[in-house]
């Protein structure tokens, strides 16, 4: 048998132009001229490798396997000859030292040390990598819904019950029918890869040894049937839908999910149409700009508002959805619809009035439109203007959870359960075994608030308002809707 013809270092630096673009990814050379244009995460970062190793920024983000499923024959052009490597390669193709973590990363503290939600962000600032710590943590703007997210819960205060038998309680609770240990969901990332090697498989695994559902993102690092293969058969799983502006790639994906008993549900997220300025993530490569895209040949310019992985991910998101295409979508599912990102009761009576199963109260966690209201506030103006809603459909929110006893706050109200991101996306630097850790402390401190209220039922106190004070955060809602003659008139005016 013929020996294949392996290729060269410099013949891949030959194709180093964005209309004829070749790369290294994992001992293979690829043709990805014609996908570029088409990637997800925008051309850019795909030339800014053209004619060199993009094997290390490509693992940062997806697994090994993904490229080989999305490119066509003709495009994977065989092995690279690791044996032509020269001193012409290795300078062209040097590390970016600012790219790096400040501290090694087996220097972070052991998961015994992390006793909060909040150790596993400050443990990532200080030895992860750059550019993902500002891409996880990053919100909108000023951060003023960011930070509004997080301090609203701490102006909820309980009312405690005391003298209670509270030596046997209970946290269990179905989501969409899906049985689970507390009402706590891993909300939606993209790239998780960028926060450890496991990614989404951590997420997954963590999730399933939790007893909780991770909602998987429509920008995973991993294929949903990598990420399913993760977890146990029988363990559920919620998908994150960004509708694409190519429409015909969303009715694909839904019809290959249709396919997959695993996703029980489709959260649709809504309060994203274009990608917000998010100033810490766009920074981080604004000072690498000149070595990432010096490369020769290279055509493609820096982008003038920055280099965010955010906005560079994300602009394949449609911005023409409407509450006219959750008929279509519809079309290509049978499983329940969820809204992600309502942030007003009106919002939350048409969603009840469509047909959908429920909604997810979220502002993106700060990352979408800056000054708009936090999370729990629309939740509380929900409760007071259509409570209907909370009897009709299942409601969810996320944002600026951070505590076991802001999951108890939020069902109270009458949410079904809570969704936290940020976190657990840190929690990732710890593989699997630190999802499953952080589970478990939000699973304590859920049970430790439940007895010191005086609950041993979560689903018993469920829109139970009489544990709580809102007093502090009811100066803070909107103006209640005018009903009657007067209200007529006002709409009018």
């Amino acid at each position: 048998m013929p020996q294949v013809q392996k290729i060269t270092s410099s013949e891949v630096a030959k194709h180093a132009l964005a209309e004829d673009c070749w790369i290294v990814v994992n001992g293979k050379v690829y043709d990805l001229t014609k996908f570029a244009p088409n990637h997800p995460g925008g051309a850019e970062i795909i030339h800014q490798f053209a004619g060199k190793d993009g094997t290390k920024t490509y693992n940062m983000y997806h697994s090994k396997e993904l490229i080989e499923k999305e490119l066509v024959d003709e495009d994977k052009k065989g092995d690279f000859d690791e044996s032509s490597i020269d001193s012409k390669w290795t300078d062209a193709n040097k590390e970016d030292e600012s790219a790096k973590s400040p501290l090694d990363p087996e220097q972070k503290p052991p998961l015994a040390a992390l006793i909060n939600a909040d150790d596993f962000e400050r443990s990532f600032e200080k030895y992860g990598p750059r550019k993902p710590w500002a891409y996880i943590t990053g919100a909108s703007n000023d951060l003023l819904t960011y930070d509004a997210n997080k301090t609203c819960w701490h102006k909820l205060w309980f009312r405690p019950r005391i003298m209670r038998d509270v030596k046997a309680i209970t946290t269990r609770t179905k989501m969409l029918g899906q049985e689970v240990t507390m009402p706590l969901l891993i909300a939606p990332m993209g790239i998780a890869k960028t926060a450890g090697d496991e990614g989404e498989l951590a997420l997954g695994a963590g999730a399933a040894r939790g007893g909780i559902i991770h909602v998987q993102s429509t920008a995973a690092s991993f294929s949903v049937e990598d990420i399913l293969a993760a977890v146990p058969k029988t363990h559920p799983y919620f998908f994150q839908l960004y509708v694409d502006r190519n429409r015909k790639k969303t009715e694909e994906l839904l019809q290959r999910l249709e396919t997959m008993d695993q996703i029980k549900a489709i959260f649709v997220t809504v309060d994203l149409p274009v990608v917000s300025k998010r100033e810490a993530d766009e920074r981080v490569l604004e000072e690498q700009k000149v070595s990432l895209y010096s490369g020769d040949g290279v055509t493609n310019k820096p982008d003038k508002k920055g280099g965010g992985l955010a906005r560079t991910t994300g602009g394949f998101i449609e911005w023409q959805l409407t509450w006219n295409d959750l008929p279509w979508i519809k079309r290509f599912t049978s499983k329940p619809i969820v809204i992600k990102g309502i942030q007003t009761a009106a919002d939350a009576k048409l969603a009840l009035e469509l047909g959908c199963a429920g909604i997810v109260v979220s502002n993106h966690g700060g990352r979408a439109l800056d000054n708009a209201p936090a999370t729990l506030l629309s939740l509380l103006e929900i409760r007071r203007d259509c409570p209907e809603v909370f009897t009709r459909m299942e409601v969810y929110v996320d944002g600026g959870v951070r505590r076991g006893s802001d999951i108890l706050k939020a069902v109270m109200i009458g949410a079904q359960g809570v969704g936290v991101g940020r976190p657990f996306q840190c929690a990732v630097a710890y593989n699997t075994n630190g999802v499953e850790h952080l589970c478990d402390i939000f699973q304590d401190e859920l049970e430790t608030a439940m007895r010191l209220c005086g609950v041993t039922d979560l689903n018993k106190v469920r829109g139970d308002m009489q544990y709580l004070n809102t007093s502090e955060l009811d100066q803070f809602l909107p103006p209640k809707p005018q009903t009657g003659l007067f209200g007529f008139l006002r709409s009018k005016l």
